[in-house]
């Protein structure tokens, strides 16, 4: 599996991976007109091609044998979608197609994001995780998020919520780049 960092090229790509990877995670728990309106909206191809050329805002594909099976969408600044703490950054996405879960596709990209948190020097990664989807919940408090408030989500017309979690990171070196003498 390659982890590749998207770009404006591939939005068609993105709009077909999102697409798919959120209606397989939330279709069963919401109404048809809900789950189109936003797939419609959320996923349209001017939406995705600001975001893909939004300096602050990072997409990176997993792929498999050349087949996009995941995605990870992180922000940092004035694009983080509500704490715009430039000590920050927000894991706005990670979606990996339903075929692939269980296999380490969501902690490879999830390890990513935390890679590009220590690069950018942040202080602390958070995210917003739907209050239903406990799969996603354990995962992130099996990475040692915490949560720590919560907001709306809206869905079409459905007001959803969400629990924001936190990770502090410790901001020390990894051992490899202390010298002792």
């Amino acid at each position: 599996m390659e982890i590749r960092k998207a770009n404006v090229q591939d939005v068609e790509k993105l709009k077909e991976i999102g697409k798919l990877t959120f209606a397989e995670t939330f279709s069963s728990e919401n109404s048809e007109e809900n789950m189109n309106e936003y797939l419609e909206n959320g996923f349209s191809t001017k939406k995705l091609t600001a975001e893909l050329t939004d300096q602050n805002a990072e997409f990176y594909f997993a792929e498999l044998n050349e087949k996009t099976i995941g995605y990870l969408k992180v922000n940092v600044g004035q694009s983080q979608t509500e704490i715009k703490d430039k000590n920050a950054l927000e894991i706005e996405r990670i979606y990996v197609l339903k075929e692939f879960h269980g296999k380490k596709v969501g902690q490879i990209l999830y390890d990513k994001a935390i890679e590009l948190a220590k690069e950018k020097n942040v202080k602390y990664v958070w995210l917003g995780v739907w209050e239903q989807n406990p799969r996603a919940i354990r995962f992130y408090e099996k990475n040692g998020f915490k949560a720590f408030d919560k907001h709306i989500f809206k869905l079409g017309n459905d007001e959803q919520t969400d629990i924001m979690m936190k990770l502090k990171l410790n901001g020390k070196k990894p051992a490899a780049n202390n010298v002792y003498s």
